[in-house]
């Protein structure tokens, strides 16, 4: 055979690619296997090996098929794939090129969420360390979800009756779609440059994964943990769990729950403020009865029963030095009178003109120094009495007569109670400059809780 009887590589390769086309069964098939050698080029291309327990074969996802993709193709996992099979002439190899690709069992929205919630729990955006405090009273509440929903309503409607002084300032925001999570984070961030509000609120109603998608963009994560502002997120019942309800700083299993989360209860608050109120009074009740108690027991000792036998050691005390006052004045007189006779005789015995002036000038000094003598003994003795004076008066019960008070004697009685005296009982008032004699005209019983 001439060597023009062999066909070259390329033109095999060429027929064999024909052949690939024309067969209607290899332009779109539905395969399932395993991934293997699985490769992302920087250019988008994903490169791998599907297999099964019998055979392989070699696979390509170019960029456009790979950007539709909800989760991340790795080593082991089973797929399902849409796609068709030709030969790479380069190679001279078959191999499939997938349009379509879809994890085997799970939806690979599911498989996306897994995988974003454990590269998200592993940087730590997870953890309560990072959460912040929701404020009690806040005064400004921002609410981002669509305006269209009945998340917004039902947001505003318990925000309004659980406690109306808080303002509620509405984000008009995209809950669903393609450029859902864009706008969301945008709207967080809008309300971090604001700065008025307290506490956010981000959410919307219950829905499929496809729908609550945005909340599990991984933007919307990391807005939401950036945010300066507290967050709680409203997605969804309570079965529906996203990645943004991890991240957030409270988590609301409704948008009904977010609000009542939100704000305190204005019911449940005032009454706390009742009992509040009702507790301060009855301490302030208990205070009085234990101050009438004590006002009581010091109106029935000794000092205010009896109050002369207080002061009687005084009275006494001062009687004997004024006593001993005169007393000692008439002694050191008597002795002087006694040194001047004295004196005087001796004088005379010698020179009655000088003896006259001799004794006038001893009677002038000495006469001086009595007078010195008796003034300093008097003084003195006037300071001791004056202090005795007001030592006494400041032990007087009977001193606060001049701040308004009166003592009441039925009989040379003091009187201590109104169940003592009758009608037309004569009473002696006595007031801190006099006394008043009245008679009874009529006893009143004091009422409850009524004052001194």
């Amino acid at each position: 055979m001439s060597s023009a009887s062999y066909l070259t590589v390329k033109a095999l390769t060429k027929y064999i690619k024909r052949k690939f086309d024309a067969d209607p069964h290899l332009r779109e098939v539905y395969v399932k296997g395993e991934l293997s050698n699985v490769k992302i080029h920087q250019s988008g291309h994903i490169y791998f090996t599907l297999k099964d327990d019998g055979a392989r074969i070699a696979a390509t996802m170019f960029k456009t098929a790979a950007t539709k993709l909800a989760f991340e193709p790795k080593e082991g996992m089973q797929v399902f794939i849409r796609g068709d099979v030709n030969v790479y002439e380069g190679y001279g190899t078959y191999q499939l090129y997938a349009q379509e690709m879809q994890p085997d069992g799970i939806g690979s929205l599911f498989v996306a969420f897994n995988q974003l919630k454990e590269q998200l729990q592993k940087e730590g955006l997870f953890k309560s360390e990072w959460k912040q405090s929701i404020p009690k009273f806040p005064e400004k509440i921002g609410v981002l979800t669509s305006t269209t929903g009945a998340a917004i309503r039902d947001i505003c409607t318990t925000l309004k009756r659980r406690y109306p002084l808080a303002e509620i300032l509405i984000y008009p925001t995209l809950v669903q779609g393609a450029q859902a999570a864009p706008n969301i984070v945008q709207n967080i961030q809008r309300a971090n440059q604001d700065a008025t509000c307290e506490v956010l609120i981000v959410g919307r109603g219950g829905g499929s994964i496809e729908d609550l998608w945005a909340f599990n963009e991984e933007i919307v994560a990391r807005a939401i943990f950036d945010s300066r502002i507290p967050i709680i997120s409203a997605v969804g019942h309570e079965t529906d769990t996203t990645i943004a309800d991890y991240v957030s700083d409270l988590r609301a299993p409704t948008p009904t729950a977010a609000a009542e989360m939100a704000v305190p209860d204005q019911a449940e608050l005032y009454q706390r403020v009742l009992s509040q109120k009702s507790q301060l009074h009855q301490m302030v009740r208990s205070q009085l009865m234990a101050e009438r108690q004590r006002l009581n027991k010091l109106q029935q000792s000794y000092p205010l029963s009896m109050p002369e036998r207080l002061y009687r050691p005084f009275t006494e005390r001062l009687a004997q030095l004024e006593s001993g006052l005169q007393t000692a004045m008439q002694v050191d007189l008597m002795k002087k009178n006694a040194q001047l006779q004295q004196l005087h005789s001796t004088v005379v015995q010698h020179s009655p003109k000088k003896a006259l002036a001799f004794h006038q000038r001893e009677l002038e000094a000495r006469m001086q120094q009595l007078t010195r003598a008796t003034t300093y003994y008097v003084a003195k003795q006037q300071q001791q009495f004056e202090a005795t004076i007001r030592t006494l008066e400041a032990l007087n019960p009977l001193s606060i007569l001049t701040r308004g008070f009166t003592v009441a004697y039925k009989d040379q009685h003091m009187i201590k109670s109104s169940t003592e005296v009758q009608k037309q009982d004569q009473l002696t008032l006595t007031f801190h400059d006099g006394k008043v004699v009245a008679e009874v005209k009529d006893i009143l019983p004091k009422n409850e809780g009524e004052s001194l």
